[in-house]
């Protein structure tokens, strides 16, 4: 996708190849509102379109119906949904998603789940990072299983019905 090994690309210019990141502790401006955290990430670079605010209200209903509350007033859960949502309006088309459902209520990691499968549907490569397996399992096409920073398996979507007893023993389930 890139056409760079990312290893010998200096870590502030990897955002500009269309990397997104979208952290564990989310990182909104608490002060602003909602739209304004929005309107506030710059476009990549040229030919990277971000989504419009149509686009990302649409993905993301709770923050239409919030845009003008400031974000230290947003749920965790609506916290998120505003993490994920700016790094769309930069035009990142690789997102890097970091425990994006941990401590969210059910009703929120569903929605999340929705928009991540509407993104992977419009084209957008995605790397999840996440310790709910449940969530998680119905998102990816690949899976690699990490113990102390080492990865310790890795398989398809396919293969997920023949390793349910194998993850359930790593897994502690």
């Amino acid at each position: 996708m890139f056409g760079h090994d990312l290893e010998r690309v200096p870590p502030h210019r990897i955002a500009s190849l269309g990397v997104g990141y979208c952290p564990e502790e989310r990182g909104i401006f608490a002060s602003l509102s909602t739209r304004e955290n929005l309107l506030l990430p710059p476009l990549l670079r040229t030919g990277f379109r971000g989504l419009s605010l149509d686009e990302i209200d649409a993905l993301f209903p709770n923050l239409k119906e919030r845009a003008n509350a400031p974000g230290s007033s947003l749920s965790g859960g609506e916290q998120q949904m505003l993490a994920l949502a700016r790094i769309l309006r930069t035009g990142a088309r690789l997102l890097l998603l970091d425990e994006i459902s941990e401590g969210l209520a059910p009703v929120i990691v569903q929605a999340l789940g929705r928009a991540i499968s509407a993104l992977r549907d419009r084209g957008f490569s995605i790397l999840l990072v996440e310790q709910n397996f449940h969530f998680s399992a119905k998102l990816a096409d690949d899976f690699y299983v990490m113990e102390r920073g080492r990865i310790i398996e890795q398989f398809a979507r396919d293969d997920l019905p023949h390793r349910r007893e194998q993850l359930a023993r790593l897994l502690g389930v």
